[in-house]
């Protein structure tokens, strides 16, 4: 029964993750995301800052954290809302394949004890 459960759970899951997966395909890492979009919308770090009650320099600080990999979730999204955007976060498989796929896949690899 508890397999059953995780089958369905994994089937609407793969729906789910169906337009991520197909994002993750085209661009697995986009690399200064805030700052792309910050100065395509024409907003000026000094402009942001304000809105966030925080110095410019956090600004800079935080789209570089954000290059590197290691802006929070909380930052990012408080970044993006301040641009009237949106977070959007997904983990999705490195293969391009479903959850089923990759279940059944790891399944085969530890039969094989490899």
């Amino acid at each position: 029964m508890e397999n059953e459960k995780r089958v369905v759970a994994r089937a609407n899951l793969d729906k789910e993750l169906r337009y991520f997966r197909m994002a993750g395909r085209k661009m697995p890492y986009c690399p200064k995301w805030l700052r792309r979009v910050r100065q395509a919308l024409g907003i000026k770090a000094t402009e942001m800052a304000r809105q966030l009650e925080v110095n410019p320099s956090v600004i800079f600080r935080l789209e570089k954290s954000e290059d590197r990999k290691t802006i929070s979730l909380k930052a990012l999204d408080k970044m993006a809302r301040a641009m009237d955007c949106k977070l959007v976060f997904a983990v999705v498989p490195q293969r391009d394949e479903t959850l089923a796929e990759l279940a059944e896949r790891q399944r085969w690899v530890r039969r094989l004890g490899k």
